[in-house]
């Protein structure tokens, strides 16, 4: 422990320690600084409250300005027994005669109201006792206290006010640079994906993806922690922020003013908490909500009504109508998705309209892209910039991979939906948001909900049909395009894991969006679901392969050891304050470590992918067996013809692609051909994980006609030969190959003159 000198030249030392502590979170100026914005009462009735208070001490010129807006009921004589804390560890604890130090108006104390700005001079002896870390360390977690102890009259000896103040010193991890850089490698590793699969390379493609819609789902677990109404140390609130894009929490400054004026024009009352930040400080709540409240004499304002509520602390559980928290003194109080909002510059009665603009944005833009790149594609092939076979797949079912891509936008924001539907049904902004937060929340939900089911069937059909579920699911493209979304990153025999994924995304938004005043309850809900989460996933490992199953499981588990870390924060085990202030710089460390790896593996992945010359080959092919039953690039100049005429012969449209626009029913959802087509024999493995059974191709039939091919059917009554060849013209390498395989003719056989041939008649084999 450490005593700090005294000098008469120094100011009262509350303010010093006030500016000292409160300048470690974001590098706002290349000189060091020490900052404090708010000041807090941290006891009843206190005497001394500020609604406004604003300190920056500048070491270069040993200079504190200070601008406050305080009342003080205190007449006497009094002594400031000062704290001064870092991660919960007392590092100087002094007491200050106020009339020993010459500080003038304070000895004897006055009440009344101050509210001038002022500088005061910071002498070299208290300036040397801050060490230099407290400059330079992002993120400190420090504050002072102040109890005012009354040394005459009737209160001699007892503290009549207690003030404490979060210090800053401008360096942070809540940088634009970590934003921009996560944005762009998740959302250009989806790019590359799209791009990768439109070249035919299905394998490498599907591994691309789920790897980035992984990691997305990673930084959004990490956006959810912030939006919690706990208590975070101030390097988790800054560290979380920086993931808030990916639930569509970005500030742009022109869709701001037109949010407000929709509220305003649908009958809400848009908060002005910015605009009074010249009058009127706000605190971030750090120590717990009813610890930081309940000193302030327990009042909630807003702007429109008063709450109707016997405490505070039941207002604040409550969550009335747009509650902004603001204390008897005027200050503000923000906590959990309004923390979030404030650490943005985003009003909170904005917050939901912003993320669902941000949201719909994102799928317009998408569609638009998608659009336009059918256009090049179609332009650039009638130019011969590319070869005409280059995105086939694509251009000639673009319809149906939009509607896929559109679905996958809805799984990508259904997170940030769930979360910010649900709370704006307890805020009420406005009518009109209210409507559209019941519309986005129940429209999402069933049409996810609905693609699910759809899957379930398509796959159950395919088992009861082939014994396979990967067999339609993978074979059909029309099922692939639309709803491979749901179920391509998972193995073929866990198709059913989207249920429970979006059981889990459902249960997190819920207790983040309806549980805000009550952080223990969200803890315990988040430990209990991270768990199942990780048992889950470690005992199924439903995705696609080992390397998948590891990237997503290792993700699962941090997300676990997040969930602890939460209710360690929430005080729950009245810990020292110096475990929970370690515990959160670890969890800063440990998860800027991890995401570290994930983007770099990610990025390394994506560019072998990209350069690859057949990027398909970097993986091993699917237990399921699904890149037998999926149409690839790679064999497409030596299977399109012979596709092509085997169509023809049966009569059937195009196996691969559709023209006509398909609607949401199980006929095309699920070619007729796909479900007609014999098994490959290279399904034995898919076969075997599923049914552990092995199909015969030989037993299978030819065609769909109960007699056999229609060669088979024309054989005489009582004949011993077989029927005549299909094949009218002179021996050629289809015909050979084809009598070779099935023994259709003896050789030199010719079939009558008058005997059409079976490709007149539609009839046919299955290529």
């Amino acid at each position: 422990m450490f005593k700090m000198r005294r000098s008469p030249n120094a100011p009262p030392l509350f303010l010093l320690v006030s500016l000292l502590i409160s300048s470690l979170v974001l590098p706002i100026a290349a000189q060091n600084v020490l900052r404090s914005s708010s000041l807090a009462a941290c006891q009843d009735n206190s005497g001394f409250t500020a609604s406004l208070f604003d300190v920056v001490f500048t070491p270069n010129n040993n200079t504190a300005a200070i601008n406050m807006i305080a009342v003080s009921s205190i007449e006497g004589s009094v002594l400031f027994d000062i704290t001064i804390s870092a991660y919960g560890y007392q590092i100087i604890h002094t007491v200050v005669d106020p009339c020993t130090a010459g500080f003038p108006g304070l000895c004897p104390m006055v009440s009344g109201k101050m509210g001038n700005p002022f500088n005061l001079a910071v002498s070299p002896d208290a300036v040397s006792q801050i060490p230099s870390i407290a400059y330079t360390f992002p993120d400190i977690d420090a504050k002072v206290k102040v109890f005012i102890n009354m040394t005459s009259g009737d209160q001699a000896g007892h503290s009549v006010a207690c003030i404490e103040a979060d210090i800053s010193n401008g360096k942070t991890v809540d940088l634009i640079g970590v934003k921009w850089a996560t944005a762009a490698v998740a959302g250009l590793a989806l790019v590359c994906s799209a791009v990768v699969s439109g070249l035919g390379y299905s394998n490498a493609a599907s591994h691309v993806a789920s790897s980035a819609l992984s990691l997305f789902g990673y930084f959004q677990a990490q956006a959810m922690i912030g939006l919690c109404g706990i208590p975070l140390p101030p390097a988790v609130r800054a560290w979380t922020q920086d993931f808030q894009w990916s639930m569509g929490i970005i500030k742009v400054d022109f869709i701001q003013r037109i949010l407000t004026w929709y509220q305003r024009s649908t009958g809400g009352t848009p908060s002005t908490l910015f605009d009074s930040l010249t009058s009127v400080s706000v605190q971030v709540e750090k120590r717990g909500l009813s610890a930081a409240v309940e000193p302030a004499l327990g009042l909630l304002q807003r702007a429109a009504a008063i709450m109707p509520r016997n405490t505070i602390e039941q207002a604040a559980t409550g969550l009335a109508k747009r509650a902004n928290i603001q204390t008897s003194y005027g200050s503000y109080i923000v906590y959990g998705i309004q923390r979030v909002a404030f650490r943005a510059a985003i009003e909170t009665t904005n917050l939901f309209m912003t993320g669902l603009v941000f949201f719909y944005i994102f799928a317009v833009v998408t569609a638009l892209c998608v659009v336009a790149f059918k256009g090049f594609c179609e332009v650039a092939a009638r130019c011969n910039w590319i070869k005409g076979d280059t995105f086939a797949d694509f251009r000639n079912g673009w319809l149906t991979i939009l509607k896929g891509i559109l679905f996958r936008v809805t799984l990508i924001g259904y997170p940030q939906m769930t979360i910010l539907c649900l709370w704006e049904l307890t805020q009420k902004d406005s009518p009109a948001e209210v409507v559209l937060a019941i519309f986005f929340f129940f429209g999402m939900t069933i049409v996810l909900g609905w693609a699910a089911f759809k899957v379930i069937r398509i796959a159950r059909r395919s088992l009861a049909m082939h014994r396979n579920p990967a067999y339609i699911l993978f074979s059909d493209p029309q099922a692939l395009n639309k709803w491979g979304f749901l179920y391509v990153q998972f193995r073929a025999s866990a198709y059913y894991f989207i249920v429970p994924f979006l059981g889990y995304t459902l249960l997190k938004g819920m207790f983040i969006a309806l549980a805000q005043g009550s952080g223990i309850v969200q803890a315990v809900a988040f430990i209990v679901i991270e768990a199942a989460a990780l048992i889950t996933a470690s005992v199924l490992r439903p995705w696609m392969d080992k390397s998948t199953n590891s990237f997503n499981i290792a993700i699962c588990a941090i997300n676990f050891v997040n969930a602890i870390f939460l209710l360690i924060f929430t005080d729950v085990f009245t810990l020292p304050p110096l475990v929970i202030g370690v515990v959160g710089v670890v969890l800063w460390i440990a998860n800027a470590a991890f995401s570290l790896i994930l983007l770099l593996m990610l990025i390394v992945t994506t560019v072998i992918v990209l350069f690859h010359n057949n990027p398909d080959t970097r993986y091993q092919s699917m237990a399921d067996d699904r890149t037998s039953f999926m149409k690839s690039q790679t064999h497409l100049q030596t299977t399109t013809e012979l596709d092509a005429l085997a169509a023809t012969a049966r009569g059937y449209p195009n196996r691969f692609h559709k023209p006509a626009l398909d609607l949401d029913d199980d006929n095309e959802s699920i070619s007729s051909d796909a479900m007609k087509m014999p098994l490959p024999p290279s399904t034995a493995n898919s076969i075997r994980e599923s049914t552990r059974s092995h199909v015969d191709r030989s037993s299978l039939p030819l065609t769909d006609g109960p007699q056999g091919p229609p060669y088979l059917r024309n054989r005489p009554s009582g004949s011993s030969f077989r029927a005549p060849s299909p094949f009218t013209g002179s021996s050629s390498n289809l015909s050979g190959n084809f009598r070779s395989q099935h023994n259709a003719s003896p050789a030199g056989h010719r079939p009558p003159a008058n005997t059409s041939s079976p490709w007149q008649r539609g009839a046919g084999y299955d290529a």
